[in-house]
């Protein structure tokens, strides 16, 4: 994908969550395989050939801790590890502002731990078309939109219904310009782009690209790591 050393990329790793439904557990230090989560994120970043550049946001009570795991581990590609806000895309938007002369973007949960490489690289391919992708898989359930009441309004067809996951890539100037703009909460990157009018491609995720919230995603994200025959 990186043709001249102007397509410099950099990846952003939201992890200043507060875990609120993790039982008291900061799940960006819970082990996942005898390895803390955000360890195993950074790593695929770090073993990522087209990633030049990667900053940490992270809570305050992590900061430190953070810096240390930095120079035991060696990641030579962390240039930065800096405070979150209150919302997500203010954690976002903080480590954006951290990037120096970054082409392209790479924006991913902490939370998201069984990452590839791959899904990172086919990102930043299929970003070339409009400048914005996103993984996604496509939903097997049903969905129904419901009123408050809880009346059902509507069955909407299966087939063009995708569940947005992360990594979510992005020319620089687009994600900026959508982060100076922004109105209003958002909880996906692609969303304030899409707000802009810009044409967010989505490409095949992975269906174990789970995100960890609870002590059960914790415990099905140990499953499926074993599974990998890490």
């Amino acid at each position: 994908m990186k043709t001249n050393s102007q397509q410099k990329v950099g990846a952003v790793i939201a992890a200043a969550g507060e875990s609120q439904r993790m039982a008291g557990v900061d799940k960006a230090w819970s082990l996942l395989g005898g390895k803390p989560i955000l360890v195993r994120v950074v790593d695929t970043f770090q073993g990522c050939n087209l990633i030049d550049q990667i900053v940490i946001v992270l809570s305050k009570q992590n900061l430190e801790r953070c810096r240390q795991l930095i120079a035991e581990q060696g990641w030579s590609k962390v240039t930065d590890v800096c405070l979150g806000g209150k919302r997500r895309q203010d954690s976002v938007a903080a480590g954006l502002s951290r990037l120096n002369h970054c082409h392209w973007v790479v924006i991913h949960d902490g939370a998201r731990p069984l990452l590839t490489e791959d899904l990172i690289c086919r990102g930043l391919t299929e970003a070339q078309e409009t400048g914005a992708a996103a993984a996604a898989v496509p939903i097997t359930d049903t969905i129904k939109v419901a009123g408050d009441d809880r009346l059902v309004q509507q069955t909407p067809p299966r087939h063009s219904l995708w569940a947005v996951q992360t990594p979510q890539v992005f020319r620089f100037d687009i994600i900026a310009e959508a982060y100076r703009q922004t109105k209003g909460e958002v909880t996906d990157d692609a969303s304030l782009v899409e707000q802009l009018g810009y044409r967010v491609k989505l490409y095949m995720g992975a269906y174990d690209n789970i995100k960890v919230t609870t002590p059960d995603d914790l415990a099905l994200a140990e499953t499926l790591w074993q599974k990998r025959g890490k």
